[in-house]
This record gives C-alpha cells, structure tokens and sequence, in this order.
C-alpha cells in the first residue's frame, strides 16, 4: 500500500500538481487505506461508495473537500489501478459560491504593527503587500527576491506557471531586517536551517496577531489575498492586470472580486445617512 501510494505520487509530481495537492490526496488515500485496511485493489466500488457516503455525513465535511476526497480516490485508481471508479454522482451538486473575506487596509496596517519579531512581520507583510499563495511564500528562495528590479519571481505556482509579482519598498525593508538578524540558508523564511517554515507556525503567528491587533472577523492567510486583489481593484487596477498577478488560469476566477470591492457600491450612502 505505502509503495503504491508512493508511485501515485510520483506519477502527480510528473504531472506538475502542486505540492499543497500532492499531500491533501495523500492524506486522503492513507484515510482510505486506514478504514478497509487492504488492499486498494480489493475494494470494491461499492465499499468506496458507503465509505465516502457515510464520511461526508458523519464528518460534516465541507463542499470542497468531498471533491478533494473524491477526486483522489478516483485519480488514484484511474492512474495506479487502471480502473474508472464511478463516483461522480458523489459530488456535491454545486460549489457553495462564498464571497472571500477581506479585511480593511486599516485592518492590515494594524496586524502587521503589532508584531514585532522581525520573521513573523515581515511573513505577514510579504503575504498581504504581493498577494502571494500561502504555499508560495513558503517555497520562497533567497534569490527569488529581486531588489534591483523590486519584483518577485515566483516558481512552478499553482498550474505549474511561473510569474512575476511586485515587491514593495516597504516590505522590502522588513524581509532586509529580518535577513540581517536570521541569516536563512536555503528557503527566504526557514524554521529550522535549510527547512522552510511551515504553514501551520504561519497561521498561529496570524491568530495571534489578529487577537493583538483587535481585528475580530475570522480570516486566513489567504484571506490576506483575497485583500490585497480587493484594496488593488478599489485603487483602479484592471481585473486583467490582477489576474496576471495572482497567477489566474481565467478571468472567472479573478471577477470575484467585483462583488467585494466595488467602488461604485462602496461609494452609494445609505437613505438613513441622507
């Protein structure tokens, strides 16, 4: 089982999946493995069925990760087992279409000023002031951070692109700080020396900065995207130039953001301010 696991992996590095999608089906299928305890080749479609069945209602899953749950399941077997296993009908019927949070500019300067260690703040600051994918700050290198043409190269994102965003000045300064003090070796942000910092340290350093600063709607690293393409849209940015900064496939994806930042919307007055 570990083996074969061990080979859809690889088959999804050939395939350029990202990292993030890579351990989410991994994950997944050791969660498959851990219910029958055989193996995968064993089991049979009708098994997949009462398993995936009983887990979504029993678990209380969210929409997106029973197409997670599903889609591996069936890629694995599509891959590994040559097989199509016909869970289709499984799906939920439609994505819950769920505007993105987004914090205030205001909300952000606050977060970002109370952290002092110079690490965390300059993590938070290069999130927010670039836009950046909570997996792509991570996979950051040291020499990705070009100060000379005050742009960052991000590699191998989402989709396999790379893409090219804006550094700004000010964050600059922080990450130049934060690199006196720390001295990373291999990855821009490193918990341990080589190592990249991880996901989880990112999200606590967050929480806690968000309790400090007072900012109470619940919000995630990503959510500080989700800002940063709002704030840019509310300033008179084109959609099709943060599209080609978030590093989006299609411009579906990126019209999100005219239902959060709206300008003409944010600018009506309510009767009773008349």
């Amino acid at each position: 089982m570990i083996m074969s696991i061990a080979h859809f992996v690889e088959i999804l590095k050939v395939k350029r999946y990202s990292q993030s999608t890579i351990d989410s089906y991994k994950a997944a299928l050791r969660l498959v493995f851990n219910r029958f305890k055989k193996p995968m080749e064993k089991i049979t479609e009708s098994e997949l069925h009462q398993f995936v069945y009983s887990y979504i209602h029993h678990k209380n899953i969210s929409d997106s990760y029973q197409r997670q749950l599903i889609g591996a399941i069936k890629l694995y077997y599509k891959e590994i087992q040559k097989t199509e296993m016909n869970l289709q009908f499984l799906l939920p019927e439609r994505r819950a279409k769920k505007l993105p949070t987004v914090l205030s500019k205001n909300e952000v300067k606050r977060i970002i000023s109370v952290i002092h260690n110079k690490k965390h703040k300059a993590i938070i600051a290069l999130l927010y002031s670039s836009g950046l994918r909570i997996g792509e700050l991570l996979n950051l290198k040291i020499h990705e951070i070009d100060s000379d043409r005050m742009v960052i190269h991000i590699r191998l994102a989402k989709g396999g692109k790379d893409r090219i965003v804006p550094l700004s000045e000010n964050t600059l300064n922080l990450v130049r700080d934060y690199y006196k003090e720390q001295h990373p070796i291999k990855f821009l942000f490193e918990g341990k020396p080589s190592v990249k910092y991880s996901a989880t340290s990112v999200r606590a350093v967050l929480k806690r900065a968000a309790l400090k600063a007072k900012v109470t709607k619940p919000f995630t690293p990503h959510d500080l995207r989700h800002s940063y393409a709002s704030h840019l849209l509310e300033s008179g940015v084109d959609i099709r130039i943060i599209k080609e900064l978030l590093g989006h496939s299609s411009i579906q994806t990126t019209l999100i953001y005219t239902h959060v930042a709206d300008t003409t919307i944010l600018n009506i007055k309510s009767p009773l301010d008349y």
